[in-house]
């Protein structure tokens, strides 16, 4: 009765706003933010249910609010709190809820069209504030976008997919703004007001997208991954060499911005593994091959990373992981430097303790995969994982083979075969 009593004043409450100006009293906002905040996993799949097609229009009055952007509602706090607990509500739909369609949730969370969204990639463009309250929200509306494709990259349906990462690529990631705030991060010393939700927009949420994009099944992608690596390479060899050594210094936005810049350098890698030719573009010698490992290792052997990654690819820690593995999993395919690991212990265990800790299954699969290919049959009985290491890998191998795709997480059944 409860449940049934909070759908009806729900959908009492979206009907108001949405026949209403945006100027609504603060009492709707309110209310419909704290009935989005008690929202709880085992309860979602029942809301969805009772109230879709009040979500959707509510969805869709959100989306048409960020396109028309008026400057004095995102200044109210009532209506950020509206928009913050919806974006967190989404963000649960796309991770918590498995028994409902996947069209269902995309035409709950994606009711805009593209002109849209080219308003409102527009209006951030010339927005002088970094500090508004606007970008901030975006941010997390674009960040979900990104989650649900990388989470659904075979998903073909989305009409904003290739306009959105278009007009990001051309307009954000390839400008003088973009390598601006770059070099904020190549300093050693970077001062916590640096990160303002203007340059976090194009060091994270831009990035994010872009990694989730080159992992989608169909777009198109309007520079080869040879010239983004060439764009990206200088930047992001000296971000890691000025912070790799000082891992206690990091806060939470350096740690976001490294983890998807390294995402972005590592998806790139995954287009042509045959020819190698993206690793001779980041490095053009063995040498610094060796120390570009070395410097990864040392981030992956830190503790408090680690004891921060989850089971799904949603915080930094677990982003910042992943992405290394897929770069190491790369060199490891790639180059003939098989003895390096094998002759370093210190990289074998940093590897093996990921494995054995982590709880997303993409992470332990690369680090599995990684150990499967470098280490020799006595190193293998030594690290006692062999049987762990096999079960887990047969698993995946059957999840893949069950899937159309043939490919369990973004990861083709040869890999897991090869592994």
């Amino acid at each position: 009765m409860r449940s049934s009593r909070m759908n009806e004043n729900f959908d009492q409450l979206v009907l108001e706003l949405t026949t209403k100006s945006s100027s609504s009293s603060n009492d709707i906002f309110q209310r419909l933010t704290l009935i989005l905040k008690q929202q709880t996993s085992n309860f979602l799949l029942q809301f969805l249910s009772d109230s879709y097609q009040s979500l959707v229009d509510l969805e869709s009055w959100a989306w048409q609010m960020l396109s028309e952007y008026q400057r004095q509602c995102f200044k109210r706090i009532d209506y950020q709190d509206l928009f913050h607990a919806l974006a967190l509500f989404n963000k649960h739909i796309i991770f918590n809820v498995e028994h409902i369609e996947v069209d269902q949730k995309a035409t709950i969370l994606f009711s805009v069209s593209i002109d849209q969204i080219n308003r409102i990639l527009e209006r951030i463009e010339h927005l002088t504030d970094e500090y508004d309250p606007f970008i901030t929200i975006v941010n997390l509306w674009l960040d979900n976008h990104s989650h649900f494709l990388h989470e659904n990259p075979h998903y073909r349906k989305l009409s904003i997919t290739d306009p959105l990462n278009q007009y990001i690529s051309h307009n954000y990631i390839m400008s003088k703004e973009f390598k601006f705030y770059l070099n904020y991060l190549r300093e050693t010393t970077i001062s916590q007001i640096v990160f303002t939700p203007k340059m976090l927009f194009y060091t994270n949420t831009c990035l994010c997208s872009l990694f989730s994009y080159l992992g989608a099944e169909i777009h198109q992608f309007p520079y080869t991954v040879n010239s983004m690596l060439h764009y990206l390479t200088d930047d992001y060899l000296q971000i890691i060499q000025a912070h790799y050594y000082t891992l206690e210094n990091w806060n939470d936005h350096l740690l976001a911005c490294i983890g998807h810049l390294m995402g972005v350098i590592a998806k790139c890698y995954w287009y042509d593994e045959k020819n190698g030719t993206q690793m001779k573009i980041l490095f053009p010698t063995e040498q610094l091959i060796f120390i570009h490992i070395e410097q990864l290792i040392r981030i992956l052997s830190y503790e408090p990373f680690l004891n921060e990654i989850q089971s799904i690819r949603i915080n930094a820690e677990t982003i910042l992981f992943d992405s290394i593995l897929m770069i190491l999993m790369n060199i490891v395919q790639i180059e003939n430097i098989n003895w390096f690991f094998r002759s370093n212990t210190t990289i074998q265990d940093a590897i093996l303790t990921v494995a054995n800790r982590s709880l997303y299954d993409e992470i332990c699969l690369r680090a599995y995969t990684i150990l499967g290919e470098v280490a020799t049959d006595e190193q293998l009985k030594e690290m006692n994982i062999a049987r762990t290491m096999a079960e887990f890998l047969f698993n995946m191998v059957e999840r893949a083979w069950q899937d159309p795709s043939k490919e369990y997480k973004q990861i083709p059944l040869k890999y897991l075969l090869k592994g």
